[in-house]
């Protein structure tokens, strides 16, 4: 039941006619003092005005009824409506003034949006998310984080929950030093980690530092992510990809640049710094052999040049032996770049860069400027979530549980669509389902008709790759991120729309 409220006779002289949910309001205790549930009555009031305001029901310059006469209106304590008229002035909605009383303020208000037309069609939601890029997020580990994080935040220093160091908490640092050595073959002091907040963080302060040190150009790979790209020119940087095939980027196309510069280039700038993904290329899936592994080290070594690695998937191996970092081979040449969005939820934001002595004051000082340190609390439930162990079985679960979608929707395209190859499914998170010819387009337009999200392969391509480049036909498909119940009916939607 609403409850209206209007002045009389001033109300009716300024046409004043609300409505108010009294369960939005709470419920007065008679006593006018303007305590205890006054809070709660406060609170809904303001938001109520508040409102009226913003939707266009008191127009600037109205006058509201004096505090006396609403609060008698509304059988609630006068304290209660000057605090919430007071609130609303702070705002800027309303003003008052000595001999005016309370006003609605002269200030522009945006209207409300129309309804949609009749019969205009409004997309939906997807039934089923098959995007590249995001892990199975109902399996996040919740009671093992929140032990952590209650174990993290007793044990934290006073001056923990302060400023901080740009670098990040020295906890976080040390706990992934260890982690990354042991398992992912990377060279790392805790002085050399820089925590971030994901990857986008990391490679924004990188561009930053390479555009001061002169660096103009930076070579990509033929199939990637536009948005890290898109970073770097934002940078001043240009991209430039590199071709690949079946043994992964062809890292030889650096030596000829170093000389002649890139093709398409009238100045020929020779390329500073090179961003790869060599233990799991994204998204094709090949890993980068280890003859252009050692030749694009060579190369850094000789020219000065900088790796960019992001390792975006690193602890998702099955079939083999996991590729170790290619930051191993030489930890001055090489800036290591991983993050918890995979292994854990992209939500967390929180991301590391295991970087070269003589880049390791820049990057800090760039961060710095802007950032001292970013999701204190939860750097220190990953140290402890790493220390404790708990982040190593989560991966054994998830890697397990990976690995069997993965083999259900290779059984499922062998049944129901032998046209379909899957390719690059040896780790990480998705799989790479070659098309026939031609047929790329239509299949991802069929699978928006179902509400089927899936990525076409050609989105994926670098603007300035080779034509050779745009002639395969394939779509990106991630089976990380529908949930466990969800996953069956995502997989026959996929086999519906493929050829």
């Amino acid at each position: 039941m609403e409850k209206s409220w209007a002045t009389s006779p001033s109300g009716q002289a300024l046409g004043i006619d609300l409505h108010i949910e009294p369960t939005s309001m709470g419920t007065s205790t008679g006593t006018g003092t303007g305590t205890g549930t006054g809070t709660g009555l406060r609170r809904g009031l303001t938001d109520a005005l508040r409102e009226a305001v913003r939707g266009g029901r008191l127009a600037p310059g109205t006058r509201l009824p004096a505090s006396r006469t609403l609060a008698v209106d509304l059988g609630i304590a006068r304290n209660t409506v000057a605090d919430a008229y007071a609130d609303l002035v702070a705002e800027g909605w309303l003003t008052a003034r000595q001999g005016s009383g309370t006003r609605v303020a002269e200030r522009p208000v945006e209207a409300p949006r129309p309804a949609p037309a009749p019969g205009r069609r409004v997309p939906g939601r997807l039934l089923h998310d098959l995007h590249p890029g995001t892990p199975d997020l109902a399996s996040f580990p919740r009671t093992e984080w929140l032990k952590a994080s209650r174990r993290a935040l007793t044990a934290a220093p006073n001056e923990a929950l302060g400023y901080g160091d740009p670098r990040g908490r020295p906890e976080l640092r040390s706990a992934l030093a260890g982690y990354l050595s042991r398992v992912r073959g990377v060279h790392a002091h805790p002085d050399r980690v820089v925590i971030c907040a994901g990857f986008a963080q990391g490679l924004m302060l990188l561009g930053e530092v390479l555009r001061r040190r002169g660096v103009q150009d930076v070579a990509v790979e033929t199939y990637g992510l536009d948005v890290h790209w898109n970073l770097l020119h934002r940078a001043a940087l240009r991209t430039h990809p590199l071709p690949l095939d079946g043994l992964g980027t062809d890292t030889g196309e650096l030596d000829a640049w170093a000389t002649n510069g890139p093709p398409q280039d009238a100045e020929r700038a020779a390329v500073g710094a090179a961003l790869l993904t060599p233990a799991h290329q994204f998204p094709m899936g090949v890993p980068l052999h280890p003859d252009r592994r050692a030749a694009v080290v060579d190369w850094a070594r000789r020219t000065g040049g900088l790796i960019l690695e992001d390792d975006y998937d690193g602890e998702f191996r099955y079939d083999r032996q996991p590729v170790g970092a290619l930051q191993g081979l030489d930890p001055d040449r090489v800036v290591y770049l991983g993050t918890a969005s995979k292994s854990l939820a992209p939500g967390l934001r929180l991301g590391w860069m295991v970087l070269p002595a003589s880049l390791t004051d820049e990057v800090v000082e760039a961060k710095g400027a802007t950032d001292w340190s970013c999701g204190v609390l939860d750097q220190l439930t990953l140290a402890e979530f790493l220390n404790s162990g708990a982040y190593d079985r989560h991966l054994r679960n998830a890697r397990l549980r990976y690995r069997r979608r993965r083999d259900q929707l290779v059984t499922a395209l062998a049944e129901n669509a032998p046209s379909v190859h899957a390719t690059g499914i040896a780790a990480g998170l998705h799989a790479v389902l070659q098309l026939p010819p031609g047929t790329e387009r239509s299949v991802v337009r069929a699978a928006a008709w179902q509400r089927l999200g899936v990525a076409g392969l050609s989105s994926f391509r670098h603007e300035h790759a080779a034509a050779a480049a745009a002639t395969l036909d394939a779509l990106v498909v991630g089976y990380g991120t529908p949930p466990d119940h969800a996953w069956a009916g995502a997989l026959d939607a996929l086999c519906r729309v493929l050829p």
